[in-house]
């Protein structure tokens, strides 16, 4: 599920014995990784194969229906390029020859390179020789255990025992039966017991302090022969402990069932090491696999394996070329996106004018009244307030609003073709209306990604434009990318045709800025080289000095919200009844037993019919009732469409500084009557096990995301589980960061982390599947994103929850929750239900 941990690898202080054996080989490349993605056609699913090299050289990605055995054979044998194996953890059984692919065959006929099989590969590494893969006493998903090893090569230096620190994290619902191991594989490792323990419990147990055992490298061979005899001798020794690794006693193959990679294991890193220099004495005792270069190109950030000329001696294995990173690929592997110069029909040289107005905001009433002032007019049609009403703590600082304005403002509306159910073709269809009101229709083949990719590489701009400016936003795209958009980002397929547009974004060329900290106004405005007018800029700013002078009373109370409401009688209609709600999460937790999924974020939605209505009004109650730090009102009235969202919740931001940050919620819980009982609230979300499965399952799976297009070794957790409060609820909050690559552009990083984990759950394709299959309606515009790609590749994304999109005279809300194997069916219900009732009740109490 998550690599990132093991990329890190590249980074690693080389040993004399490395460096020795690299000045001696001129050249040495390592890592060769299976990992799991989905198949092209709807109802398969495979394993990747990742091809690291050596210290900074990224991995290639190649799923186990990329290529052919032949092909495998040819780079493996033909080429010599590649040292060693790991196949990965992914859904699904080895038993599936759609989920393991060519990897059985592998381990069958690829008996003189070294293979380490993680999760699922370490499965098939039993299966592989004849052992029985059976479901487990109870699935295990982000929970850790301790454990116990023989000290052989692969745990070299790893403590173990109770209190230990060897700690791992599980993701499995599938276990080797120990008792059905053939003679030639060896048990190596296990748990120390039956139990379980969440997260925060023991991780202030130090990774080196107090080891129960450690076994020198001088009694590691007895010890591996002596546990051999031990384990199969057909002893009841067990007394319910897992099995947590194996190894092959005549081949170099070995199989760890937890995961090394997680953010939450111990000594991940010192496995890693290990397995590498088994490589390493393997190729000096058999000799170097890996002889020359031949017609692999290992430069810059990507890895080419350029079409073979050779065959096998015997003539068997003719090979097709294949470039790994092709960006045209519709499955998203780490180094897919590599950012290749986008051809454009026309290149725009834009300048920035921008004025600043110190200690303004309060002058003139703050936020709300500036927004009502200067955009509230007409209903506020073609408007965007990405608001950070919640700025407590830091937690946002800037809020950014306008309208239709300047000569470069435009409106995009893009529609997916209608292939509910079918595999996805490709393309979708395009509106762009520009400033003059003129409409053009466009089918784009490449997709809307594509298409913001191209038109963002078209701009030129002068960086000393927005030299002190202390925010990232200086114009562009304001908008969101609805859920169903996840076919352009690896999905198979969409069950459901989402009722709104599948995105729609405005081209924002002038903007006002709020700095809640300074109380500082900013106004800017962005403008093709050819055209110097500041005239927006004079007009707002006259605007400004007259509220500055003169704030209406009549306004003030209208935008504070005095007006008395009354509380509207019809309810809202969910999509799924209570019962059919707990029947969906009854499926997702058999899906998860039968190795499925680790956790399946299931939603639904609630919609009432609500006529016409002042969106503005409407926003400004929710903001009152749940004021959130990536809130934001979009009015696109060309296609009926107000969103009035209160997220919580960052999906991804990329700054100046080439930073990218996610912050994805899993956790939630109602805030307390009294001060006590909030303060024990708080504390029963920080030390649920269940609710940190939940988190760090996605923090696993978001490092992953963002290492697909981070600087190897940059990805890292500066906040774990961390809890922030808000008007309604408290929820648990992880934060993960990492240094871009200089050749991954905005778009290709959005793309990349797209739908956020936090609404899929993980393994993200094969969730996304399922719950597709699950769920009877569209998610739409919920658990999307929305924010603003700034046209000099800075972004920030929120994740669309706690959020009524009005749409055809009809409000409606999403909600749901992640399920993982200790999910209890009648409290997800009430969890979905609790995230339904500040946007719910703002609608209800708004008339």
């Amino acid at each position: 599920m998550e690599v990132k941990g093991i990329r890190a690898y590249g980074s690693i202080k080389m040993t004399e014995q490395c460096k020795h054996s690299l000045l001696k080989a001129k050249w040495w490349w390592n890592l060769l990784l299976l990992k799991w993605m989905q198949l092209k056609n709807e109802t398969s699913f495979s394993t990747l194969l990742y091809i690291f090299g050596f210290v900074l050289v990224p991995p290639v990605v190649i799923r186990n229906d990329d290529w052919t055995w032949e092909d495998l054979c040819h780079y493996l044998y033909v080429e010599k390029a590649f040292d060693n194996i790991v196949i990965s953890p992914g859904p699904g059984s080895p038993t599936c020859a759609n989920d393991i692919g060519i990897c059985l065959r592998l381990l069958h006929e690829c008996d003189d390179i070294p293979i380490l099989g993680v999760c699922l590969g370490h499965q098939a590494l039993g299966y592989a020789h004849g052992a029985k893969v059976v479901h487990a006493n109870e699935p295990v998903h982000g929970l850790l255990s301790e454990i116990e090893h023989n000290g052989c090569r692969l745990f070299n230096g790893i403590p173990f025992g109770r209190n230990s620190g060897s700690k791992v994290v599980r993701y499995h619902s599938l276990v080797i039966d120990p008792e059905s191991l053939p003679k030639e594989l060896i048990p190596i490792s296990w748990t120390c017991s039956t139990d379980t323990r969440p997260f925060l419990e023991i991780s202030n147990a130090s990774s080196t302090s107090d080891a129960h055992g450690m076994v020198s490298s001088d009694s590691r061979s007895k010890a591996e022969k002596c546990l051999r005899v031990s384990f199969n001798s057909h002893q009841n020794i067990w007394n319910g402990k897992v099995l947590m690794a194996i190894m092959h006693s005549a081949r170099p193959h070995y199989g760890v069932q937890f995961h090394p990679e997680s953010i939450g294991t111990c000594f991940g890193r010192e496995i890693f090491k290990n397995f590498r220099e088994i490589t390493e004495d393997h190729r000096l005792t058999h000799g170097p696999s890996v002889t020359s270069k031949g017609n692999v190109d290992y430069s810059g950030n990507k890895i080419i394996l350029r079409k073979p000329v050779d065959k096998l001696s015997d003539g068997t294995f003719p090979c097709r070329s294949s470039e790994l990173n092709g960006v045209g690929r519709k499955g998203v592997g780490p180094f897919d996106l590599a950012n290749l110069s986008h051809p454009s029909n026309g290149v725009k040289f834009l300048r920035l004018a921008w004025k600043k107005y110190n200690h303004l905001a309060s002058e003139v009433g703050g936020a709300r009244i500036i927004f009502y002032q200067l955009f509230g007019h007409h209903k506020a049609e073609n408007t965007f307030w990405l608001d950070s009403s919640s700025i407590e703590k830091g937690r946002a600082r800037f809020s950014f609003m306008g309208g239709k304005g300047g000569s470069l403002w435009k409106q995009m509306v893009f529609q997916l073709p209608d292939d509910s159910g079918r595999p996805f073709e490709g393309g979708g269809y395009l509106s762009v209306e520009d400033a003059q009101g003129s409409t053009t229709n466009t089918f784009l083949k490449d997709g809307f990604f594509d298409y913001l990719n191209k038109d963002l590489s078209s701009f030129q701009y002068e960086r000393k434009d927005y030299e002190g400016l202390p925010f990232d936003f200086h114009g562009g795209y304001v908008g969101y990318f609805g859920y169903e958009l996840k076919v352009e980002c690896g999905a198979a397929y969409n069950q459901h045709k989402s009722r709104t547009p599948d995105a729609c974004f405005f081209f924002a060329d002038n903007l006002l800025v709020v700095d809640h900290s300074s109380d500082d106004v900013y106004l800017l405005s962005i403008h093709e080289e050819c055209n110097t007018s500041t005239s927006w800029l004079d007009d707002t700013e006259l605007k400004l000095m007259e509220l500055k002078t003169s704030i209406p009373e009549k306004l003030i109370e209208e935008c504070l919200l005095h007006d008395s409401f009354t509380p509207c009688k019809v309810d809202f209609v969910a999509e799924k009844s209570k019962e059919g709600y707990i029947s969906d999460v009854e499926k997702c937790k058999q899906y998860i037993k039968d190795g499925e999924s680790y956790e399946l974020c299931l939603t639904t939605q609630i919609r009432k019919q609500i006529g016409e209505i002042d969106a503005l009004r409407l926003y400004l109650k929710l903001r009152e009732k749940n004021p959130a730090p990536y809130a934001a009102l979009l009015n696109f009235s060309k296609v009926d469409i107000c969103i009035c969202c209160s997220s919580p919740e960052r999906f991804l931001q990329l700054n100046r500084d080439g930073v990218l940050e996610a912050k994805p919620i899993k956790g939630t819980t109602k805030r307390g009557v009294t001060t006590a009982e909030d303060e024990q609230l708080k504390m029963q979300l920080q030390y649920s096990e269940k609710n940190q499965a939940e988190n760090l399952m996605i923090v696993d799976l978001l490092r992953n995301d963002l290492g697909r297009v981070c600087e190897p070794g940059s990805v890292h957790v500066p906040l774990l589980m961390d809890i922030e409060s808000y008007a309604t609820v408290h929820t648990m909050v992880s934060t993960i960061r990492g240094k871009k690559k200089e050749n991954v552009s905005a778009i290709e990083c959005i793309k990349a982390a797209f739908p956020g984990g936090s609404m899929t759950g993980a393994p993200k394709l094969r969730s996304m599947e399922l719950l597709d299959s699950i769920e009877n309606c569209p998610r739409g515009i919920y658990s999307g994103c929305m924010g603003y790609i700034s046209y000099n590749q800075t972004f920030d994304l929120n994740i669309v929850i706690r959020t009524v999109v009005l749409h055809q005279d009809e409000a409606s809300i999403g909600a749901g929750g992640a399920i993982i194997a200790l999910s209890d069916p009648i409290e997800e219900y009430e969890e979905m239900i609790l995230k339904t009732h500040a946007p719910s009740t703002a609608v209800m109490e708004f008339s």
